[in-house]
Parts: C-alpha cells; sequence; structure tokens
C-alpha cells in the first residue's frame, strides 16, 4: 500500500480519525421515521458497536431534501427531528450526525449534532459550507456524483477557511450514464491527500430514479465494495442500517439489516488488519 498523508480530523468532539486511528464507522437509518424507531436503531448499533469494539456514530437525518418525488417521505422536520436525536444522546450516549441543507439549520444543527453533514448534491454550495465550518462542529461532505477526486479541495478549503480543521470528506460513487453509480477506488488516496476518507457503502450503490419514482439499488453488492475501499485505505465506513430495509421510509433498495451491518463491520476489520499486517511487515 502506497504511503499516504497523514492528514486526521476529528469525525466527532471526541473521536479522531485518519492514518494511526482505528477504523470507525457512521450507522443508522436513512431518516427519522419515528422517535421510537430512531431510538430502538441507535440502541441496537450502539450494542453493536461494543460487542465488535468499534467506534460509533449514528446518523439519521430530521429532513430528506432531495427525494426523487413529491410524494416521498421527507422525515419530521428541523425542531423535531432535532429534539429526536438530543434523546438519542441522552439515552445512549452515541455521538449523531445529521444533513444540513440550508445555512440557516447549521446553528440549531450544531447544538444537537456532533456532525454536520453536507449532502452530495450540495457540496459546492459555499454559503452551507462555511455556515457547518463556523458552527465549530466536525463537518462531513458528501463528495457529489458529479466531482472529480481531486476537486474535493475546494469545499474541505471552504470550510477551513471559517478556521474549523475538522473536516471529512465521503466517497458515494460517481454518476455513470444514466440511473447508475459506479466507484472508483483511486478516488479514496487521491482525496486522502487533502482529509480523512468516509466511503460510504450504501449510497454507492443506489440507482438514481431507477424504479421510476425513487431509487433502485444493488445491496448485494456492498460487502464487496465496503471491502475494496478498507483495502484502499479509507478511514471510515458509513452504512444505512434498519431493522426492516424493505419497509423503510427512504432507500428500502439499499439499507443494510443489523445482521449484514454486523457482517460488515466484521469483514472491514478483517480487512483492515490484513493491511496493516502487509504495512507492517
Amino acid at each position: 500500500m502506497p504511503e499516504l498523508p497523514r492528514i486526521t480530523a476529528r469525525l466527532t468532539p471526541s473521536m479522531t480519525v485518519g492514518p494511526g486511528h482505528p477504523l470507525a464507522f457512521i450507522l443508522g437509518p436513512c431518516v427519522i421515521e419515528s422517535p421510537e424507531h430512531t431510538l430502538r436503531m441507535a440502541s441496537a448499533l450502539r450494542e453493536l458497536a461494543s460487542e465488535l469494539g468499534v467506534p460509533l456514530v449514528f446518523k439519521a437525518s430530521f429532513d430528506k431534501a432531495n427525494r426523487s418525488s413529491l410524494r416521498s417521505f421527507r422525515g419530521p422536520g428541523l425542531t423535531e427531528g432535532l429534539q429526536v436525536l438530543s434523546e438519542v444522546k441522552r439515552a445512549t450516549g452515541l455521538s449523531v450526525l445529521t444533513d444540513i441543507h440550508e445555512p440557516a439549520q447549521a446553528e440549531a444543527a450544531a447544538e444537537v449534532a456532533d456532525v454536520l453533514q453536507i449532502p452530495a448534491f450540495l457540496c459546492r454550495q459555499t454559503d452551507l459550507l462555511l455556515a457547518a465550518g463556523r458552527s465549530g462542529k466536525p463537518v462531513n461532505i458528501k463528495k457529489g456524483q458529479f466531482l472529480a477526486p481531486d476537486d474535493v479541495r475546494h469545499p474541505i478549503d471552504k470550510v477551513r477557511s471559517t478556521g474549523n480543521p475538522h473536516v471529512t470528506i465521503t466517497e458515494r460513487g460517481a454518476s455513470f450514464g444514466y440511473h447508475n453509480l459506479v466507484v472508483d477506488l483511486r478516488a479514496i488516496p487521491i482525496m486522502r491527500a487533502w482529509a480523512p476518507v468516509v466511503f460510504d457503502a450504501t449510497h454507492s450503490l443506489q440507482l438514481p430514479g431507477a424504479a421510476g419514482d425513487s431509487t433502485g439499488g444493488a445491496r448485494e453488492y456492498h460487502l464487496d465494495l465496503a471491502r475494496a475501499a478498507v483495502a484502499a485505505g479509507v478511514d471510515v465506513v458509513f452504512a444505512e442500517v434498519h431493522d426492516r430495509p424493505l419497509g423503510a421510509l427512504s432507500d428500502p433498495a439499499t439499507q443494510l439489516s443489523l445482521d449484514q451491518a454486523r457482517t460488515l463491520i466484521r469483514h472491514c476489520l478483517a480487512v483492515r488488519r490484513a493491511v496493516e499486517a502487509v504495512a507492517g511487515g
């Protein structure tokens, strides 16, 4: 494995990721479906992380503003959603990540969330990036499906211009024709020149718009892509997880079950250990 720049950052105020640090995981349902379901998922994932001994950030969105159809479920909205995430933190002790879509949401979200996430379609929105950076919280930027790997330095620089150095960048596939995404693993070492890299093992499997009024997916390939990404050097693995994936109100074609999440973590840790053994030998 080639020598990589030693860039680290805080994924949360208390969790550092990058070279020399453990492989971390961001897991949780796509969207807040209800307070009860969100807390149930957070509790199950906390137990899973404790069982396997991995650093975990819980993710759930209070609003999915970029759904395919006007009829698609979006979530409870900012105020109610942040109340749900606050209860998750209180009840489980987990750090939480959530998306923001507008600059005005950054300050309120930062009062609860430990990580602010910039959705892929918004990764060039300067005002949004600056507002996230000024919050002082770590910022995870989803790389747009349209963005070349070496161009991630521009949104990263926008956040860091606020004096906030804690930025991670997420690979989630690139548009390939219509209704398809592909993952170019060269993107991982390229992007690690600017920030620690997260690999999104579920959104990378989306088939945008392929289901007509919703997004399809190819969930069966999640282990193949995640293992390859860990071998290529990612610092964090991201996956959406649901106790009933086919009944999920958002992204039912790509979310993983809890059993699949357990297998994912085990495989990723095994690959990381193998890579470290080879590099150390």
